[in-house]
């Protein structure tokens, strides 16, 4: 399949490791990326502030897509939400189409819709599959043992998730790990937020959030919590130090995307896949994988 490759504002930025891994994967599993430079921020951002601005906002870039004739292929967990969220409520709210549409003529551009959005799980899940994945593994992750973080906004809205993963008993994430040869370990507060999305009005009750997470996960010994947003990552890696330090926490939680652990499964190297860039190094993990 072809797909525009979405990578947001955060993923530039602060994770290059998941974007050379997510296109290193797609390769190897028969997606092909196609990049577009006209691509903006997905409005997420405003979207507390004014709606219709992030619906606007939103429209530029499935405008962009429609015109191309291809779907979205998003790495980011808000950025995907945001766009399939706004190409749902534009393509049920045809006067709210027609004022959007109004602020994009001044651009060249124009919105009829449906455009589809995707984030790189899904189109993994339906397009790729769990089994054709297993055939493709050539290094199987025997021995390894991580823990799956999906992120708020990953299932939700829920009613544009239908079909392929429930909020409530998540199972996607899981199951792509497994074709790996991995284990997946139980936790208890595998579906809690990150805290990212209250990070810029309360750094500590941010923290506070994250914490429960990472204690949990270092209580299950797994070699590494795995995980498929950019933000998700600010917290859970960027801000683990502090973390740590305000509950005591004394054993580090290496923090790695999805496409990382794929790209290993796939016999991609560590160096490949953009590992360097890890802040807290999952070197036991890499040790068992690679020697």
């Amino acid at each position: 399949m072809e797909a525009l490759l979405y990578l947001g504002c955060t993923v530039p930025v602060r994770n290059l490791n998941y974007e050379v891994s997510a296109r290193l994967t797609a390769e190897r599993l028969g997606i092909t990326f196609r990049d577009h430079e006209d691509f903006g921020c997905c409005g997420y951002p405003l979207k507390s502030l004014d709606v219709r601005d992030t619906l606007a906002i939103a429209a530029r870039n499935l405008a962009i897509a429609e015109r191309e004739g291809l779907e979205i292929c998003a790495l980011c967990n808000a950025c995907a939400g945001t766009l399939a969220e706004a190409a749902h409520v534009l393509d049920h709210h045809p006067e709210l189409k027609e004022e959007v549409n109004l602020r994009l003529a001044p651009l060249g551009l124009k919105y009829e819709g449906p455009v589809r959005v995707r984030h790189y799980m899904r189109v993994l899940w339906e397009e790729v599959g769990v089994e054709a994945i297993q055939r493709a593994v050539t290094r199987p992750l025997n021995g390894v043992l991580v823990a799956p973080h999906y992120g708020c906004h990953y299932l939700k809205p829920s009613e544009l998730t239908k079909g392929f993963d429930s909020p409530d008993v998540p199972k996607t994430l899981s199951g792509l790990i497994a074709a790996t040869g991995a284990q997946v370990a139980d936790y208890s507060s595998l579906k809690e937020c990150c805290g990212g999305g209250v990070l810029g009005v309360s750094e500590d009750v941010a923290n506070a959030l994250a914490a429960i997470k990472l204690a949990d996960v270092a209580g299950t010994g797994a070699h590494a919590l795995v995980l498929v947003c950019p933000f998700c990552n600010v917290m859970y890696e960027g801000q683990q130090k502090k973390i740590a330090k305000a509950i005591g926490l004394d054993r580090k939680v290496p923090v790695v995307y999805y496409p990382q652990v794929l790209g290993l499964a796939l016999g991609l190297s560590s160096e490949e896949l953009g590992f360097k860039l890890n802040r807290v190094k999952p070197s036991e993990l890499l040790n068992i994988v690679e020697g």
